[in-house]
């Protein structure tokens, strides 16, 4: 029986970096270079090399001014920010690589599916079939008002909405048959019209009549990413998604999770391997133990308090300065907020008997240690049962990804739990077939 292989996706932002608050101010972080080319050239690149499946850009779409009741803190303090729209740096890194995934977030509440649609087949189109779309319903008043909108609309609704836009998003990139290309320079045919129709979806919430511009691309559609964990959410999930990251407090609430999901995949008569699911890491790895904890207890030691509060006041979608409990929390937050991120929280409290501010004050969690006891820790979360592979994310970039590349993979692939080469030259090629 062939070794079951887990997946390796790298989570990004167009900035300094992503959820950990302090590593920006890493002596070793690249920061200068956030608007160069080849700063996302060179991570394509360092991906690539060490066979990531994908990578993908996380986004929010505007500033976060939940904290304080303004952006004053998220800007001063947390470089967080996607300072480009990850659209516009996906052809850089296509042009630089030939097997990863690229991955853009888009949300469903706010853009339509013409919009969509032609953008993701465009992006396809010219990756050769690598794109994926991390579909986001977003979650936050802040962006609904960049959006001309009064306020979020609730969860319920954006995700019925969102049913309708992948509909209608499949539709159109159904609207032309493989074969409509002719181009036969005799005959003077370029494509077959009889291959192209109108789409003429209408749903409650959207409609669009096509076809799109674009001919089928490589995959048809990109591959599906979401990250929903409220009930609402996983059932968008089991119905949709084809790779799901997931923030789970510990690996008995990931198999939960995972569990879960793959159940919800089987009443709909999805077969469960048809997604992936895959927790989020990010590591500290050293030659030695000793070394690992002092780049640690350095990078740690880099961490504003404010700053770690501030960017879980943006994630859970309340004021953390000011709610301080369970209760005014959930009064304060309405519509907004991530769910995974309020029940890393929830979950934190509970099993370490700590309080909802402590809990919300606490960095999220990092492998630290050895190439091999991190490879130890990663092997025991999948051959647990608890996932299909890792959302790798970055504490100073591009560093930790190159140690990652460098010192963990290897260790991966010495263990026959990672692939050596590409399988496959789509994205999704390669996820049936690490």
């Amino acid at each position: 029986m062939t070794q079951r292989r887990m997946h390796l996706v790298a989570y990004l932002k167009t900035g300094p970096t992503a959820n950990h608050p302090g590593a920006w101010r890493h002596p070793e972080a690249a920061l200068d270079d956030i608007f160069s080319p080849q700063r996302y050239e060179h991570i394509a690149r360092v991906l690539e090399d060490a066979r990531f499946d994908a990578c993908f850009y996380a986004d929010t779409f505007g500033l976060p001014d939940i904290h304080g009741g303004n952006f004053d803190a998220y800007l001063k303090r947390g470089g967080q920010i996607s300072y480009l729209d990850p659209l516009v740096v996906m052809p850089l890194m296509a042009r630089v690589t030939k097997h990863l995934g690229l991955g853009a977030t888009l949300s469903t509440t706010f853009m339509h599916p013409y919009y969509l649609a032609r953008t993701l087949a465009s992006l396809d189109m010219i990756t050769g079939g690598r794109m994926a779309w991390n579909i986001v319903t977003s979650a936050t008043n802040l962006e609904a008002k960049n959006f001309g909108q009064d306020g979020i609309p609730a969860k319920d609704e954006r995700y019925d909405r969102a049913d309708e836009v992948l509909a209608a998003c499949i539709a159109l990139w159904e609207s032309w048959d493989a074969d409509a290309m002719v181009k036969d320079r005799e005959a003077g045919i370029f494509i077959d019209p009889s291959k192209v129709r109108y789409t003429n979806f209408e749903g409650k919430w959207v409609k669009t009549r096509g076809p799109l511009t674009i001919p089928r691309t490589p995959q048809v559609r990109p591959v599906f990413m979401q990250a929903g964990s409220s009930d609402r959410g996983r059932d968008f999930a089991a119905q949709w998604a084809e790779l799901i990251f997931c923030t789970p407090h510990s690996k008995a609430d990931t198999i939960a999770f995972y569990n879960d999901v793959k159940a919800r995949m089987t009443r709909l008569g999805r077969a469960p391997d048809a997604c992936k699911i895959l927790p989020s890491f990010a590591v500290v790895v050293g030659e030695t133990m000793q070394i690992a904890q002092e780049k640690y207890a350095h990078l740690q030691s880099l961490i504003d308090p404010e700053a770690q509060l501030m960017l879980n006041s943006s994630l859970m979608g309340a004021d953390l300065s000011r709610h301080r409990d369970v209760a005014s929390f959930a009064a304060a937050q309405g519509n907004q907020g991530i769910s995974g991120s309020i029940d890393r929280v929830m979950q934190l409290m509970q099993q370490e008997g700590i309080s909802f501010t402590e809990a919300a004050s606490k960095p999220r969690g990092l492998l630290v240690g050895t190439p091999q006891s991190i490879a130890d820790e990663l092997e025991d979360f999948f051959t647990a049962g608890a996932c299909d592979g890792f959302i790798i994310w970055p504490t100073i970039h591009p560093r930790m990804f190159e140690d990652f590349g460098r010192m963990v993979v290897p260790e991966l692939q010495k263990r026959g739990l990672f692939r050596k080469e590409y399988a496959g030259t789509t994205l999704r090629e390669n996820l049936a077939n690490p």
